[in-house]
């Protein structure tokens, strides 16, 4: 086990009355609140008007818009929007998308450059961060207790990550009934990338992690459980819940604590979803079970123990990894994902220009060749 330093400081507030909770702690921040949201859903379900009666007394400038792989060219107009008005607290209400585009706003409200040099030079240092919360309308990203957020510019089509822990969110209200009238796609979407997450800090080489393997064996066993139930009753407060509260644990730290981590699968749908802009989820989906296959030697004890212990398999090393890799293709399909890149209409036209910038960033607990960067990119 790795040397660690374990700190989550976002105070989640779970329930059916979650919501009633969240002028009491807003309050501590102050009385001016920057609302974000995305394309209107939420005023479509009654949500909207549920978060301002509870923001009754306060003063709330509002911008929605914010859409699925959210991109700087829209913060940079929430920015534009908030500056003059200098909240005290960003609310995002809704889903990865929503939150990862405040967290960008939180750290580029009050920073004299572009909020794109946050995610191309890391040594770009806001003076001040905008305290966020959150209201969490869609179980998968985790952003709404963790560190990070994923940005894309198309102008330039690149999709990157940042991470500071001013932007971890101070509070986050979930209320599983706020998910309710996602779409069955959606969610199927939100339980790949909570799945993807786990295995990217399970499916790795470190030795002697007893007790990490077995915490995120229970959430991969939960999850594959819980997916095809929680979609055909997409109004069970249950299985909502068990399918919220396992994204979050997915990847607020707690199961990657003194181990290596693994996020090829997710650097690589960052540049499929850059060009092509599919949905997060689905490109997790189609690149995993390539992924495993291309890694199999690499990964071949985890793989095995993967299949064993999560699907149930018996057999040698081998046979348990190759059964491992059909059983996750299988699971994800279905979950009424299109599998193949075809049906989302990719062609290998950027290619070259993914495996480059892939090469270059070294992705991979082991990092990737460009042989086996091309093998995976060619067999979706």
């Amino acid at each position: 086990m790795k040397d660690f330093i374990f700190h989550n400081p976002t105070k989640i507030i779970f329930g059916k009355t979650a919501l009633q909770k969240l002028s009491e702690n807003a309050s501590v921040y102050g009385k001016k609140i920057a609302l974000t949201y995305g394309k209107g859903s939420i005023k479509q379900n009654g949500l909207y008007d549920k978060v301002m009666a509870e923001l009754k007394g306060f003063e709330v400038r509002e911008f929605g818009g914010i859409e699925p792989n959210p991109r700087v060219e829209t913060i940079r107009k929430a920015i534009e929007e908030f500056r003059d008005f200098n909240p005290d607290l960003i609310l995002a209400v809704g889903g990865g998308s929503v939150i990862d585009g405040s967290k960008l706003i939180s750290a580029a409200l009050h920073y004299t450059g572009d909020p794109w040099d946050i995610l191309i030079n890391s040594p770009a240092k806001p003076k001040h961060y905008v305290p966020l919360a959150t209201v969490l309308t869609f179980a998968a990203t985790c952003s709404e207790m963790d560190s990070f957020a994923v940005i894309t510019n198309w102008e330039t089509h690149e999709k990157l990550a940042f991470s500071r822990d001013e932007v971890y969110p101070k509070f986050s209200i979930l209320n599983p009934e706020f998910t309710y009238s996602v779409s069955r796609e959606q969610t199927a979407y939100g339980l790949v990338d909570a799945f993807s997450h786990v295995l990217e800090q399970y499916l790795t080489i470190s030795e002697n992690v007893m007790l990490q393997d077995r915490w995120a064996e229970s959430l991969l066993t939960t999850m594959k459980e819980n997916a095809l139930t929680v979609l055909e009753n997409p109004t069970d407060y249950h299985y909502r819940s068990t399918a919220m509260y396992s994204a979050t644990m997915a990847l607020n730290g707690f199961i990657s604590m003194g181990v290596n981590q693994d996020w090829a699968t997710h650097e690589i749908e960052h540049e499929l979803s850059a060009f092509y802009d599919i949905p997060h989820g689905a490109g997790l989906a189609i690149i995993t079970p390539r992924w495993m296959r291309v890694m199999k030697a690499e990964k071949l004890p985890k793989l095995a123990q993967f299949g064993r212990r999560v699907w149930g398999l018996a057999g040698d090393e081998d046979e348990m990894a190759e059964g491992a890799i059909q059983k996750t293709f299988d699971f994800f399909e279905s979950l009424g994902i299109r599998m193949n890149a075809a049906e989302w209409g990719i062609t290998d036209e950027h290619f070259p220009v993914m495996t480059g910038r892939l090469e270059e960033r070294q992705v991979g607990e082991i990092p990737l060749t460009v042989k086996q960067i091309r093998a995976i990119l060619t067999s979706i």
